[in-house]
């Protein structure tokens, strides 16, 4: 295994699959695809593709870092369930980073938002935790942070994860902030016949 951690970090939690590959404390690569669907048809070959343009093989990694979200359920399930399955196999930590502590990372000066769908944003509010607001209302607090680049919120996660992995994290689970779209059928499940 190589003498400095190598960290690989990835996130589907947008109309986006994106990853980045830490080695110690520098940004080997990254690589961002934009698409509103097919994350988990992507994920797993656009990681392959990371590790050997780089050189490394997964036997080589330290731990995984993952964006858990907020932000689109299905992404935030994509790479959530990829990471944990992920560090299981590989005997790894994976290590969970909220969107809001990526945005934190690189600018310290506003409020981090991510972008929500009809004109909402995510905020992390201090004394309230992550809320849902219209981006207006959240404007009102004061100079919000958006997420408008992947790229350098990956990094941001793989960073963060590089200086949490050696602790003692939890299993990475989704941010959700708002309930799913998705509701549950009204209609009675058909009987079963023995």
């Amino acid at each position: 295994m190589p003498s400095d951690p190598i960290i690989l970090a990835f996130d589907t939690s947008a109309a986006h699959c994106a990853a980045a590959l830490l080695c110690g404390d520098q940004i080997v690569t990254s690589r961002i695809e934009t698409m509103s669907r097919g994350q988990a048809e992507r994920l797993m070959p656009l990681l392959e593709e990371i590790l050997a343009e780089t050189g490394y093989d997964w036997k080589d990694l330290s731990a995984l870092g993952v964006g858990v979200g907020p932000g689109n359920f299905t992404g935030i399930r994509i790479s959530v369930s990829a990471a944990r399955g992920l560090a299981l196999g590989l005997g790894v930590p994976a290590v969970g980073v909220t969107g809001f502590d990526a945005l934190a990372e690189t600018s310290k000066d506003a409020l981090p938002a991510i972008r929500a769908p009809r004109d909402q944003v995510y905020v992390a509010l201090p004394d309230k935790g992550p809320v849902l607001m219209p981006q207006t209302e959240a404007e009102s607090l004061g100079p919000l942070f958006l997420n408008d680049d992947p790229d350098a919120q990956i990094r941001a996660i793989a960073r963060i994860a590089g200086q949490r992995w050696q602790t003692h994290t939890p299993k990475p689970a989704p941010l959700y902030v708002r309930p799913a779209d998705a509701a549950p059928s009204k209609d009675s499940p058909p009987v079963l016949l023995d």
